[in-house]
């Protein structure tokens, strides 16, 4: 299998500087980030259409690295999109159904991926529940990584470099994720 293109996924409001995610699409070799032209007020069409559009111009296989309401998008796209995807992080999924900005992306898909995928959720997320995150994580097939007292995981809750999040990632593609001048406790792989 050749290698994958690691697809960067933000959530509403998209990844700030210094969250994990826009480290990794700063330093990963190759990796595509999915822009999306309206961060604040989120429609579903106009965001899987985004990311559909990315993962079907990829060269091969695509690794996603989602975070939040980038989860949801994920499990919203066609089976052309899907069949494309190699895996993928699906880091502190929303809950559209608690924020009336992000009611659109309401019901969430509760069917099986059909790829190989992580869960990892937070004990204290304001923003979804961990009991729900681990149901989605039941009916996605997924893996579930529960983390205690982790908040949104992201920046405001001390997620910036994220050495657990890259070596959930990199068992996701098989072999280490190339970075580009990255920090030496960024290049370390956790053992799991």
């Amino acid at each position: 299998m050749s290698t994958p293109t690691i697809v960067i996924v933000p959530g509403w409001r998209d990844s700030g500087p210094g969250h994990w995610q826009s480290l990794w699409a700063e330093r990963m070799q190759g990796a595509v980030r999915v822009v999306q032209d309206d961060w604040i007020t989120p429609s579903r069409a106009a965001w899987v259409a985004a990311l559909e559009a990315t993962v079907l111009q990829s060269p091969g296989p695509v690794v996603i690295a989602a975070h939040s309401l980038g989860c949801i998008a994920t499990t919203h796209l066609s089976a052309a999109a899907a069949s494309r995807i190699a895996g993928a992080l699906l880091v502190a999924p929303a809950d559209p159904e608690r924020r009336a900005a992000l009611t659109d992306f309401a019901p969430v898909p509760f069917a099986r991926l059909p790829y190989r995928s992580i869960v990892v959720a937070s004990s204290n997320d304001p923003f979804c529940p961990v009991r729900l995150a681990g149901a989605y994580a039941r009916a996605w097939g997924s893996e579930f990584v529960r983390m205690q007292n982790a908040g949104h995981i992201n920046i405001e809750s001390g997620h910036g470099d994220w050495p657990l999040g890259l070596a959930l990632l990199q068992s996701l593609t098989d072999e280490p994720t190339p970075l580009m001048g990255g920090r030496k406790n960024f290049e370390t792989s956790a053992t799991l």
